[in-house]
């Protein structure tokens, strides 16, 4: 004798399960798209019932970066061109520069930063190697005038390279002209 399973009503997915979902795809989108740009600018100023109009806030001018295609980035990359995958511009002591994490573009995998600063005369200063193993996920310049970003690594050689178990915590702060970097680093629980 041959029993039949049902799925209970309640594990289906029918007409309203996909109503549902469309309306939640929906709010997200609409949310997205409605937010106001990433300046924080005020768009857009609605007179409230009992206050004043609400004014664009004027942006700051946008800073002058180098060139990063101009600058040659000290990698050692082989055949392969050098991609920079995040970038930050600042003025410090009143110079434009740029702090730069760039790896050697691959075609599978994602190869390890190195940070550089780049001023106006586009001479870049190492502020990580690449052979530190590390990816930078974020890059920042303070306005105390540091440098702070956040990566991925391995604790040792045996972590498989597709799964980095530690965040790394980096600042960069200058003391008599020259950069000394710290770093904290934290396991990653569930990698």
């Amino acid at each position: 004798m041959v029993t039949e399973r049902r799925i209970p009503g309640h594990a289906r997915s029918g007409l309203k399960h996909w109503v549902l979902v469309a309306a939640g795809c929906a709010a997200v989108v609409g949310g997205a798209l409605g937010a106001t740009s990433a300046t924080g600018a005020v768009t857009g100023g609605q007179q409230a019932a009992d206050g004043p109009v609400a004014e664009p806030v004027p942006t700051a001018s946008p800073l002058p970066e180098a060139d990063l295609a101009k600058v040659r980035l000290p990698l050692e990359c082989g055949p392969f061109p050098v991609t920079v995958s995040l970038k930050a511009s600042a003025l410090l002591d009143g110079k434009p520069v740029t702090v730069a994490a760039a790896h050697c573009q691959a075609d599978m995998g994602t190869p390890p930063d190195g940070v550089f600063l780049v001023g106006a005369d586009g001479a870049p200063v190492p502020l990580l190697p690449d052979a530190e193993g590390l990816t930078v996920t974020e890059l920042a310049v303070r306005s105390d005038g540091s440098i702070r970003g956040r990566a991925r690594g391995y604790s040792s050689p045996d972590v498989p390279r597709f799964s980095p178990d530690l965040q790394v915590e980096l600042v960069w702060t200058r003391s008599g002209g020259a950069w000394t970097k710290t770093e904290t680093r934290t396991p990653v629980h569930g990698a």
